[in-house]
């Protein structure tokens, strides 16, 4: 049996929300067939494209075959067939849509941070939870390949005892002035909910929570290193939000994992993404997709001599992981899981207070850079 589950999706004309929700997760969801449950029945998800310009919506909608898509909310919002309210909209827009959902008794999957502050981002979960709905955020990167290898590292005890982490995020986002900038201008002001800090720090939140365990506490700084840019009318304006986050976590293992998030950084390193885990018994290199191993019997022992060229291939002793899994994308792994989640109950940890737990981390770093200084990351609840 088929059960067809309508989806609002609110901000879909936007990059992520055209490119990772629409286009990769949902439509590639209906090409498939739709979700398999454990009974046997699929879930086929029924798309409404929701957003402010209604001349972009229907390009959308034709570009996909979508037969639905509106610019009133409290009119999809009152239809019954639509069970599921999805938010990709900028970060200020969030909240009110999200509440208006959750009075609507909708399931609700959001894009993050899900709101600007702890505050209202832990009152989306209590208002969800009060209404008694099916509530859950985007939390992608943990089914990236690269990812999900480091978490088979560390459950089958790979590294041993795990003494430090490091990553290093990001790339060259050119200014607009020569060349056209490849994220949008909002990412580079403060006041329209821009910056590293509420952009990445969730995410790094529910990386380092799922996989290598609870942070206890953070250190932070962060930099506007790029002050004026070109948006995408030509103009020119002020960056009022940092580019650059310096950030240390100390983990409740008391494993510190240090972290370097930054668009204005040229790469050399084999991916956009490369975290550092090492412990006594292994380290482990790990980009978006591709992990590279290096156990304690493999390890070089190099001694310190600045006058004589280095002897030692320091890449020759690591090996790369097999691609032993098939890795689809992340976004349509997770909406899969929160699809059957909405329909059948199956578990789905990554709610409204994993949300607020993101959040909370980025504005504990905007706190810790501002008073330069170590702050404890207390338990919410």
């Amino acid at each position: 049996m088929q059960r067809t589950v309508g989806i609002i999706m609110n901000g879909v004309t936007g990059r992520m929300g055209t490119n990772q929700h629409l286009a990769r997760s949902i439509i590639a969801i209906r090409e498939q067939g739709g979700v398999r449950l454990a009974n046997g029945d699929t879930v086929m998800p029924d798309p409404i494209l929701m957003g402010r310009n209604e001349e972009k919506l229907a390009a959308l909608a034709k570009r996909f075959n979508v037969k639905r898509y509106t610019t009133d909310l409290d009119k999809v919002l009152a239809d019954p067939a639509n069970e599921i309210y999805f938010d990709a909209q900028l970060t200020q827009l969030r909240v009110p849509a999200v509440r208006k959902a959750i009075a609507a008794k909708k399931s609700i999957y959001c894009e993050k941070p899900t709101a600007e502050t702890t505050a209202d981002a832990l009152a989306l979960y209590h208002e969800a939870k009060a209404a008694g709905i099916k509530h859950g955020v985007v939390q992608d990167k943990l089914w990236l390949p690269g990812l999900r290898k480091l978490k088979y590292l560390v459950d089958t005890g790979f590294f041993g005892r795990i003494v430090s982490a490091r990553m290093e995020f990001g790339y060259w986002v050119f200014d607009g002035f020569h060349q056209t900038a490849q994220r949008p201008s909002w990412n580079y002001r403060k006041e329209d909910g821009g910056g590293v800090f509420v952009d990445m720090l969730p995410h790094w939140r529910y990386v380092v929570d799922n996989i290598l365990g609870p942070v206890k506490a953070i250190s932070a700084v962060g930099a506007v290193t790029v002050p004026r840019r070109i948006d995408e009318n030509g103009n020119e304006y002020a960056s009022t939000a940092e580019d650059t986050a310096i950030a240390t976590f100390e983990l409740e293992s008391g494993v510190f994992v240090h972290f370097t998030t930054s668009w204005q950084i040229r790469l050399r390193r084999d991916e956009i993404m490369g975290l550092q885990v090492d412990g006594t018994e292994g380290s482990a290199w790990v980009g978006l997709r591709d992990v590279f191993v290096q156990s304690e019997a493999a390890t070089p022992k190099p001694v310190w001599n600045p006058d004589i060229p280095n002897p030692i291939n320091f890449y020759e002793s690591w090996t790369k992981m097999p691609d032993r899994d098939p890795y689809d994308n992340a976004f349509k792994i997770q909406w899969e899981l929160f699809l059957k989640h909405h329909v059948d109950g199956s578990p789905f940890p990554w709610d409204l207070l994993e949300a607020a737990k993101g959040v909370q981390l980025a504005e504990l770093g905007l706190e810790s850079w501002k008073k330069r200084a170590w702050l404890d990351v207390p338990a919410l609840s």
